[in-house]
């Protein structure tokens, strides 16, 4: 799959695309990467690509003709083939799990990082198909909430995790992931010792497996209530699991 990214600082994507797990989708091409610098597609002697908004207000506001030509031109480099073009802003829909997954099961995108007080809304209306939020906070660009997503994207292709290590993840089954140990087996500290849990150094297979299953069920009551009512909505979860949740109130 291929992502296009229309930036006005290129130079922050390479670090990321060659360092750590996930640069053997990028060196491998499973996930081909390329840059549109947006000033290339200024056509004045300044490269201007922003100016002061109609009805007053701070901040500038990104033109709309570079953006369109940076566009166009990143389409016919494609082929022409129709993938969506994604904005990142506040105002967007959370980048959620199955929003990074049903983007890494097709052939890319055009991601649209947006700076200074916004783009112009006329370009938004007639060519981004998709807005997407980091979170509840702002940034000073998409620059980094395109990286979260070219990473997300990445750790999913085949052969970058050893399998099945995604499908443990957070969200992956629509709850927070499980606490994880390691050695030491005690972890000797200046409060006592720290043992790992007894059942993970039993060898019981099913019970890890519940173990874990209940830590996670734990967890996401606590923090986030939300997914064990949208897991419950969607039927994931088992007589068992709500027998679990029932044995946590108070």
């Amino acid at each position: 799959m291929r992502f296009d990214v229309v930036t006005l600082f290129p130079e922050l994507f390479a670090p990321h695309l060659t360092q750590g797990i996930t640069r053997r989708a990028f060196a491998s091409g499973q996930v081909d990467v390329r840059l549109w610098p947006l000033r290339d597609f200024a056509e004045d002697a300044y490269r201007r690509v922003d100016d002061r908004p109609y009805g007053g207000g701070p901040g500038m506001v990104m033109l709309v003709e570079p953006l369109e030509r940076a566009l166009a031109a990143a389409r016919v480099d494609r082929g022409g083939d129709p993938v969506p073009v994604v904005h990142f802003t506040p105002t967007g829909l959370p980048m959620t799990q199955a929003r990074i997954e049903a983007l890494a099961a097709g052939d890319g995108a055009v991601l649209l990082c947006g700076r200074y007080e916004g783009i112009d809304q006329r370009f938004i209306d007639r060519h981004v198909t998709m807005e997407l939020s980091l979170g509840d906070f702002v940034l000073s660009g998409g620059e980094l909430p395109a990286l979260a997503l070219l990473d997300a994207v990445a750790r999913l292709q085949p052969g970058v995790l050893n399998a099945p290590s995604h499908q443990q993840d957070s969200f992956s089954d629509g709850l927070l992931d499980c606490p994880h140990y390691s050695r030491p087996e005690v972890l000797q500290t200046a409060d006592g010792p720290l043992p790992v849990p007894a059942v993970l150094l039993s060898g019981h297979h099913a019970e890890i497996t519940r173990w874990r299953r209940e830590r996670q069920l734990e967890l996401t009551a606590r923090r986030r209530p939300d997914l064990i009512d949208a897991a419950r909505a969607a039927g994931r979860l088992t007589k068992r699991d709500e027998a679990f949740l029932r044995s946590l109130q108070p």
